[in-house]
C-alpha cells in the first residue's frame, strides 16, 4: 500500500506535531512520568496519579467538527494527535503527552475462521453506545465445530513502508516508533460472548460442562498461540513506558524488566498484559474457579505483569482465585467494590490498587456535584490509609459531558486537591 496526504493535510499534521512535541517537552510531563513510575515500581508514600479516559465521551472532547484535515487517513492522524494536545491544554490530568509518534504493526487476525455479525446501536445523539452480536453457538451441548482456531499473519512490508512514510511527513517533530502488546487477546470471558449469549454460558454450566471447558481451552489455546507466535516473529516491543495496558493505566517502570532486551530479542515474560472477565460477575466464586480461572492462571503464566480486571469487583473472586493469579502487578477496584477488603486484601503486597470512581458522577447529571465527587476519591484514600499500598486513579466509562468539558477539569482538580490533603501539595517538576 502506498501513502500519500494532501498538502494542506501535512501542513495541518506537522503544525499540530509541533505543538505535541513543545508539550511533551515541558517540565509537568516528566514531573508525571515520576507519578506513574513510583506508582508501578511500588514506591512507599507514592503520590497516586489521576487520568481520564476521553474518547468515551469524544461526542465533547473530540468531535469531528473539530478537524481539519480534508482526507480519512490525516483526520485518523489528526485526531490521535489532538487527543494527547487536548489533555494537557483542556483537562489537566496526568496524561503523559509522548514525545514519539507511535504506530502498531500491521497485522490480520481471523479469530473464529466465521463472519460473527454485529449490530450497533445509537443513541438520540447518533453516537453509538450499544451493540449486539448475532452468537454462532445456541445450544453448547451441540457442539462447537463451526468455531475454528483463530489464523493471523503479519504485513511486514505495509508495516515499514507507512513508518517511513509518516517518518517523512514527521521529520525533524516527532521519531516514528513502532510499538506492541502482546497480541493474543487475554480477556477468555469478552470472546466466549462472541461465540454465544450469557444465557447459553451460565446454562452451559450446569447442561455441557465438558464443552464449556473444551471452548474455553480453544479460547486460550487462541491467545497463547498468537502472542508466542508474535514472540517469535520478533514483534513484541517492550511495553513499560508511555504505554497503557488496561485504558488509561499508564505502564512506565523503571523495574520492570530488570533490562531491556534489544529490539527482536523481547520475550512474552518482558512485557505487561491484561486479563478481565466482566461477564462472568454473576458467577459464583466456586464456579467462576472451576470453570474459567485455569484458562486465566494458564495465560497469566507467561507474562511478565498482569493488570487484572475492569469493571467487575474483584472482591468475591479474591480469597479463591484472583490472589493465585500468576505475575499479578494491578488490581482493578471499581465502584462494585469492597474498597475496605481490597485495601486489606493488597495491603505489602506490592499490587497496584487501580481505583475506578463512579463514572455517574461525571457523565450523568449535567453539573458535578462537587461534594460526591470529592466523597468518592475520599473514599479511596480513607480505605487505604496506613497500608503500604501503591494507588492509581483512573476515571472509565464517561459517556457524555453534556457539551461542557469544564466539568471534567474539575473533577481532575477536585481529586488533585483531596490527595493534596492526603499526600501534600504535588511536587514542580
Amino acid at each position: 500500500m502506498s501513502y500519500e496526504l494532501p498538502a494542506a493535510d501535512r501542513s495541518i499534521l506537522r503544525r499540530l506535531a509541533r505543538r505535541q512535541a513543545e508539550i511533551a517537552a515541558l517540565p509537568v510531563q516528566e514531573a508525571r512520568r515520576r507519578l506513574w513510575t513510583a506508582v508501578n515500581d511500588s514506591v512507599p508514600g507514592a503520590r497516586p496519579p489521576v487520568a481520564i479516559e476521553s474518547w468515551t465521551f469524544d461526542r465533547d472532547f473530540l468531535p469531528d467538527s473539530l478537524l481539519q484535515c480534508a482526507s480519512d487517513y490525516g483526520r485518523r492522524l489528526e485526531k490521535g494527535i489532538l487527543r494527547h494536545i487536548r489533555h494537557h491544554e483542556i483537562l489537566g490530568d496526568d496524561h503523559v503527552c509522548p514525545d514519539t509518534h507511535d504506530m502498531g504493526w500491521h497485522v490480520h487476525l481471523d479469530e473464529f475462521g466465521i463472519e460473527i455479525p454485529t449490530h450497533y446501536i445509537k443513541d438520540a445523539e447518533g453516537v453509538v453506545t450499544g451493540y449486539h452480536f448475532d452468537c454462532p453457538v445456541k445450544d453448547l451441548s451441540q457442539g462447537f465445530a463451526m468455531i475454528k482456531p483463530s489464523t493471523f499473519s503479519v504485513d511486514r512490508a505495509g508495516t515499514l513502508a507507512e513508518q517511513v512514510f509518516l517518518a517523512e511527513l514527521f521529520d525533524g517533530i516527532l521519531p516514528v516508533v513502532i510499538r506492541s502488546g502482546t497480541f493474543g487477546n487475554n480477556n477468555l470471558t469478552q470472546r466466549l460472548m462472541r461465540i454465544m449469549s450469557q444465557e447459553t454460558m451460565f446454562l452451559a454450566m450446569y447442561d455441557a460442562p465438558e464443552q464449556l471447558h473444551a471452548v474455553m481451552a480453544l479460547l486460550r489455546d487462541n491467545a497463547k498461540r498468537m502472542a508466542q507466535w508474535a514472540e517469535a516473529e520478533g514483534l513484541l516491543v517492550v511495553n513499560n513506558q508511555n504505554q497503557c495496558t488496561c485504558g488509561t493505566c499508564f505502564n512506565f517502570s523503571e523495574t520492570f524488566p530488570a533490562s531491556c532486551p534489544a529490539p527482536g530479542q523481547v520475550k512474552l515474560k518482558h512485557m505487561w498484559s491484561v486479563m478481565d472477565s466482566q461477564e462472568t460477575v454473576g458467577v459464583k466464586p466456586k464456579l467462576f474457579h472451576e470453570f474459567f480461572f485455569p484458562y486465566y492462571r494458564e495465560l497469566a503464566e507467561l507474562y511478565g505483569q498482569v493488570y487484572w480486571g475492569c469493571c467487575e469487583p474483584a472482591d468475591p473472586l479474591w480469597e479463591m482465585s484472583l490472589q493465585h493469579l500468576p505475575n499479578l502487578k494491578a488490581v482493578s477496584i471499581s465502584r462494585w467494590a469492597k474498597q475496605p477488603a481490597m485495601a486489606e486484601a493488597l495491603a505489602g503486597r506490592g499490587i497496584v490498587y487501580s481505583r475506578k470512581p463512579n463514572p455517574n458522577l461525571l457523565g450523568v447529571d449535567r453539573e458535578l456535584n462537587e461534594e460526591a465527587w470529592a466523597a468518592e476519591i475520599r473514599s479511596t484514600l480513607e480505605a487505604v490509609a496506613g497500608k503500604d499500598i501503591a494507588v492509581e486513579f483512573v476515571v472509565r466509562d464517561v459517556y457524555s459531558m453534556h457539551g461542557d468539558l469544564g466539568k471534567a477539569r474539575r473533577a481532575v482538580e477536585i481529586a488533585q486537591r483531596e490527595i493534596d490533603q492526603v499526600h501534600g501539595p504535588a511536587m514542580a517538576a
